[in-house]
């Protein structure tokens, strides 16, 4: 049985530092207080292969942002 997770990328997502740092969220996109929706493609990169590894969203959408 195939696992299905949809990532949705934050607004600006570009490359920079590898931090390890960000959020996971639902199907909105998430903002920062100023309304800022960033992630570094490194950082983007952790949050897919963690959640490939841990499954903790099947079959859901999720978006990733600082």
């Amino acid at each position: 049985m195939a696992i299905t997770t949809r990532g949705r990328l934050a607004a600006n997502i570009a490359p920079g530092e590898r931090t390890g740092t960000f959020r996971v969220g639902g199907d909105a996109l998430l903002t920062d207080a100023e309304g800022n929706s960033r992630i570094s493609t490194e950082d983007y990169a952790v949050a897919f292969i963690d959640e490939i590894e841990t499954a903790g969203h099947p079959k859901t959408r999720i978006s990733v942002a600082y």
